[in-house]
């Protein structure tokens, strides 16, 4: 005789469906609304992070997800909380993250009457997330959260946002837990591996770029196997650098915001483009003009793992439906091509990322320079250190200085959302205590989400934030000295002190004005077990490595 299942509150199934699914770690700013979920996390086996902000949590939520490809897990309460979640979930769609949601509702008797914090959420969160929810009937969670994780995890990944009335968490219901989701790999086929055969034959040029998610620490070791024996050029889509070892001889650099003019080039000279796992969208693509749309010049051969994303903007000579692990697999039984023509592309590609890297010749004006920071960050933290980054100018010195090693080294929202780089280092250290994790911001960036570090602080989470702190947005400064030179209006900061803040938190605080200062004090910010804040004050005139504000508005006058 089969024995029903014990009735439990929805609260209750609800987290022991969070088990079931192997979730460890969840990620919270707590509401009213899903107290019944608090109740039942209080005797779980489940690690909980309150956060500051919803935004925060939701942001360190997708960073999990970024890093181990499963979803990261995210509860906020109604209304504004949810509104404020929803950066996170946007960074989580543009940057194809696997991310869970879970939106406390009010009770399902007044919905629809405006009550108090009430938010349609299918209406709020349905051009941004792969799939909205309400479980009305606590009978359902495990049938609905298995979907949820499931359609997080499918195809391109997404953020999924699942509502929670409250009634409905408190209110018994006797129902079986769900298996765990397994989303299945996509394999290419194998006339798809043939005709790649053929067209790699015939190249001249070829270049490989990588992007998107779904990859692991064996796809991107076989993956980098692969270009080595056939000596491919290989690239990186906008952070996405972990992808390819940077050291490695047939790395080319980045395509993103500040490209290398000479890689860019070479992507319009390639007869062969080998795209695996990226869209190429808007930033990587430099607002569309590398690639024709719809029909590029070079032969492209895009390969994902979502068939809507095959010829969604470019209308490939071969499109390969598969996932990035199957796929690089299937690229090690390829044989070794007698000849490589492209040997010397390779070769020349590489010298342009050396020299375009090459810090020597870069100095800014001022007393610091950041340039040089970077290097003593690179000379102090081992090599498999988690850099962090939210959006700003600050970030070119992260991607164009620092030499990414080894897969689930970095954490960057392809979105571009400023406040990011302190959540997904919380997050980073929340989910691997032993590695070294470092948030590198700019001071507007920092201002977005830097009450986390309270929440580092609160967690004995030592993460190193290195914030430059130029006095002004200075992205849009930038900007505004080439459209407006000399007209400056919005984008000047009136800043605290950022290093007696960190003080005021419970954390480490140093001020730091000379690049002298900077590698002791990165050595007792390390000694302190604490989570640290190093206030670097960057001249307003060092804008990039290569220009400054008064050579924009003079190049904006002469016009």
């Amino acid at each position: 005789m089969t024995r029903s299942p014990a009735r439990r509150s929805g609260g209750q199934i609800l987290v022991d469906q969070l088990l079931a699914q192997g979730v460890a770690h969840v990620f919270c700013v707590p509401g009213e609304s899903f107290l019944a979920v608090l109740d039942a996390l209080h005797d779980a086996p489940i690690a909980l992070t309150v956060c500051r902000q919803e935004g925060g949590a939701a942001m360190m939520a997708e960073a999990q997800g970024k890093l181990n490809g499963r979803p990261g897990i995210c509860f906020v309460t109604r209304g504004p909380g949810a509104c404020n979640a929803a950066a996170g979930v946007h960074i989580a769609q543009q940057d194809s993250t696997p991310l869970l949601l879970f939106v406390g509702q009010v009770e399902r008797a007044v919905r629809g009457r405006e009550a108090f914090q009430e938010l349609d959420l299918r209406a709020v969160f349905g051009s941004m997330a792969k799939w909205v929810v309400e479980i009305d009937e606590p009978r359902r969670i495990p049938e609905l959260v298995a979907r949820a994780f499931h359609s997080a995890m499918s195809g391109r990944p997404g953020p999924v946002v699942v509502g929670l009335p409250q009634d409905m968490l408190v209110e018994l219901a006797g129902v079986a837990d769900a298996q765990p989701s397994l989303v299945p790999q996509v394999h290419p086929g194998a006339s798809d591996l043939s005709r790649l055969q053929a067209l790699l034959a015939q190249a001249q040029r070829p270049l490989l770029v990588l992007g998107g998610s779904r990859w692991s620490v064996e796809a991107v070791a076989e993956l980098q196997a692969f270009a080595e024996r056939f000596e491919l050029a290989t690239a990186c889509s906008f952070r996405r650098q972990m992808l390819f070892d940077h050291e490695h001889r047939c790395y080319a650099g980045d395509i993103g915001l500040g490209i290398n003019p000479r890689l860019a080039q070479r992507l319009r000279q390639a007869d062969l483009l080998l795209l695996i796992g990226a869209r190429f969208a808007e930033v990587p693509s430099q607002g569309y003009t590398l690639l024709d749309i719809p029909t590029p010049a070079q032969t492209l051969v895009q390969v994902h793992a979502d068939a809507a994303e095959l010829g969604k903007l470019y209308h490939p000579a071969l499109a390969i439906q598969a996932s990035p692990e199957p796929f690089a697999a299937a690229l090690a039984a390829f044989p070794i091509p007698a000849a490589c023509p492209w040997r010397e592309w390779t070769r020349s590609a590489r010298q342009d990322y050396l020299d375009w890297s090459d810090l020597a010749p870069i100095h800014v004006p001022g007393p610091l320079q950041v340039g040089q920071l970077v290097q003593t960050l690179a000379a102090t933290l081992p090599a498999d250190a988690i850099m962090c980054n939210g959006a700003g100018n600050f970030a070119t010195w992260v991607h164009r200085f620092w030499r990414f090693r080894r897969y689930d080294t970095q954490l960057a929202p392809t979105s571009g959302t400023m406040g990011y780089g302190v959540p997904a280092a919380v997050a980073a250290k929340r989910l691997w205590p032993q590695r070294s994790v470092v948030a590198f911001a700019g001071d507007g960036d920092f201002m977005m989400h830097g009450q986390e570090l309270a929440t580092a602080v609160q967690y004995e989470l030592p993460i190193i934030v290195v914030l430059l702190d130029n006095r002004m947005y200075g992205t849009i400064r930038m900007h505004q000295e080439r459209a407006y030179p000399g007209r400056v209006v919005g984008t000047a900061l009136r800043n605290p002190d950022f290093a007696a803040l960190a003080v005021a938190y419970g954390a480490h605080g140093e001020r730091i004005e000379t690049t002298a200062a900077f590698a002791p004090a990165l050595e007792r910010a390390l000694a302190s077990g604490k989570p640290a804040l190093l206030h670097c004050l960057l001249d307003p005139e060092a804008i990039t490595p290569t220009t400054t504000l008064s050579a924009l508005r003079d190049a904006g006058l002469g016009r």
